[in-house]
C-alpha cells in the first residue's frame, strides 16, 4: 500500500506540472439565456413536400413565399395573444416551423401555451423549460492517466481498442461548451457550434468532460484515452455553466431542440444527452425522429425519478446510470461514472462523478459497435435482463462476431443479451 501511495503522489505531481503548463485564464461566468424562461414555442405546420432530402427548404421562390407566409401567420398569432415575436426555426423533418414568443411577466407561460395550443392554426405550443446535466461534484485535477480510468479496468479498454476505435463514427455531444483545442481533444471535433441564444461560444466543464470520456486522443503521452478515440465529435452547445461555486449546468428546451435537429440532420451515429428535465413534446418528436433515422440516443438516468426522467424514459433511448440499480427501476444500464479522470477547460484534467459521465462511456461504446456493425441497433450485454452493469467486451465481441478481447475472462458468466 505504501508503494501504491508513493506512485499516486508521483503521478499527481507530474499531472500538476502538466496542468500548470497548459493553464489558461479563468473561465468567464455564464448566465442563462436572457428571457428564456418567459418564452413559449409555437409550432405551425407546413406541407411536407417542401422538405428537401438535403434537409433544407431548397431556397426557391415558392419556398421563400411559403416560409414568409408562415412567419406572417406566427406574427399574427403573437399579436392575437399579446405576445412578443422573437424568431422562427424551420424543422421540416417533423413537419413544423417552431416560433419563439415572449410571454408578459404578469401571465403564466404554461397557461398561455395551453391557450395558444387551441388555435386551429397551431399544431401545438409549449413553454421553454430548463434541463440539467446529471454530473456530481468534481474533484481537483488528480491522477488523470489511463491506469486511473475505471474503464481501463472494468471495460478492458485496451482490449476493446484491438477490435474497434470508433473510426469514421460521428458522435453528437449536446451539452455545454467544449474546449476544442484541449491537448487531449485537438482535432477530435469536426463541428463546434453554439445554439444558446445571446451567448458566445465558451469552453465549460461539463461539455469538455463528456467529450474527453468519449473521444480523448490516444498515444499522445497526455491525460486519458477516450472510449472511442477514433470517433469524431459534433460539439453542439445547448447548455451553459451557471454562476457561483458548485454551480450546475443548465439548458433550455429551444437550444436543445435546435441542437437535436442539427445532429439528426447531420446523420450523427450517436447522440449523447447527459441531462434530464421535463418532458417536452417538441424534444420528444425530435428524439423519435433521430431514432427513426438510425441514430443511437444515449441519456443520463435521473435516480430521483422512478422512470429515470426525460429523455431517459423515451422508448428507444438508452438510459444509463453511474450506479447499478434494481430491476424495478426499469431498463437502465450502469457504466463507469465514479472518480473518472477526464478533460477540463484550460488544458487540464480533473475527476468527475455522475450519470452524465456514465452515459458518455456508453456513447463511446456505441461508436465502437457502430464501427463494426454500421446502422445496427445497439444491443448491450449486461448482467441482468433489460439492464444492469454493461459488459463492454462481450457487447463489442457480439457486434464483431468473434472473441478477440478474451471474453472467457470477462467475469460476466451470467451475462445476458439485451435487445
Amino acid at each position: 500500500m505504501n508503494a501504491l501511495r508513493r506512485i499516486r503522489r508521483a503521478l499527481a505531481f507530474v499531472i500538476g506540472i502538466v496542468a500548470t503548463l497548459w493553464c489558461a485564464p479563468a473561465l468567464p461566468q455564464i448566465s442563462p439565456a436572457a428571457g428564456a424562461m418567459r418564452e413559449i414555442l409555437v409550432m405551425v405546420r407546413h406541407p411536407a413536400d417542401h422538405y428537401r432530402p438535403s434537409g433544407s427548404y431548397g431556397g426557391g421562390y415558392g419556398d421563400d413565399v411559403a416560409r414568409s407566409s408562415r412567419e406572417r401567420l406566427a406574427r399574427g398569432i403573437a399579436r392575437q395573444y399579446g405576445l412578443k415575436f422573437v424568431e422562427g426555426w424551420p424543422m421540416p423533418m417533423i413537419g413544423v416551423d417552431c416560433f419563439v414568443m415572449v410571454v408578459p411577466s404578469d401571465r403564466s407561460t404554461a397557461d398561455v401555451a395551453a391557450e395558444v395550443s387551441h388555435n386551429s392554426k397551431v399544431a401545438w405550443a409549449e413553454p421553454v423549460q430548463t434541463y440539467r446535466t446529471q454530473g456530481g461534484e468534481s474533484a481537483t485535477p488528480n491522477d488523470p492517466l489511463y491506469v486511473a480510468q475505471p474503464a481501463a479496468r472494468q471495460w478492458r479498454l485496451a482490449d476493446l481498442h484491438q477490435i474497434a476505435t470508433g473510426r469514421g463514427m460521428r458522435v453528437a455531444v449536446i451539452d455545454s461548451g467544449i474546449q476544442a483545442d484541449h491537448p487531449d481533444l485537438a482535432g477530435q471535433l469536426i463541428v463546434n457550434r453554439n445554439f444558446v441564444a445571446g451567448q458566445s461560444e465558451v469552453a465549460e466543464d461539463h461539455g469538455t468532460g463528456v467529450a474527453g470520456i468519449i473521444a480523448a486522443k490516444p498515444d499522445n503521452r497526455l491525460g486519458i484515452v477516450g472510449v472511442a478515440p477514433g470517433a469524431r465529435l459534433l460539439g453542439l452547445r445547448a447548455c451553459w455553466q451557471e454562476r457561483g461555486a458548485g454551480a450546475q449546468t443548465a439548458c433550455d428546451g429551444l437550444s436543445l431542440a435546435k441542437a437535436l435537429y442539427f445532429a439528426t440532420e447531420q446523420k450523427a451515429d450517436v447522440i449523447n444527452l447527459s441531462l434530464t428535465g421535463p418532458d417536452e413534446r417538441l424534444l420528444r418528436e425530435l428524439i423519435k425522429t433521430a431514432l427513426a433515422r438510425g441514430s443511437v440516443v444515449v441519456s443520463a438516468f435521473d435516480r430521483s425519478k422512478s422512470d429515470g426522467g426525460f429523455p431517459a424514459s423515451v422508448p428507444g433511448v438508452v438510459a444509463v446510470s453511474d450506479l447499478s440499480l434494481a430491476g424495478s427501476r426499469g431498463q437502465v444500464y450502469s457504466a463507469p461514472g465514479r472518480d473518472v479522470p477526464t478533460t477540463e477547460p484550460g488544458g487540464r484534467w480533473f475527476l468527475v462523478n455522475g450519470s452524465s459521465f456514465a452515459a458518455a462511456h456508453v456513447s463511446g461504446l456505441a461508436a465502437l459497435v457502430r464501427q463494426r456493425k454500421p446502422s445496427a441497433a445497439l444491443s448491450l450485454v449486461s448482467d441482468r435482463a433489460q439492464g444492469g452493469a454493461i459488459d463492454a467486451c462481450a457487447t463489442l465481441e457480439r457486434a464483431a462476431g468473434h472473441c478477440d478481447c478474451a471474453c472467457a475472462r470477462s467475469g460476466f458468466a451470467g451475462a445476458r443479451f439485451a435487445h
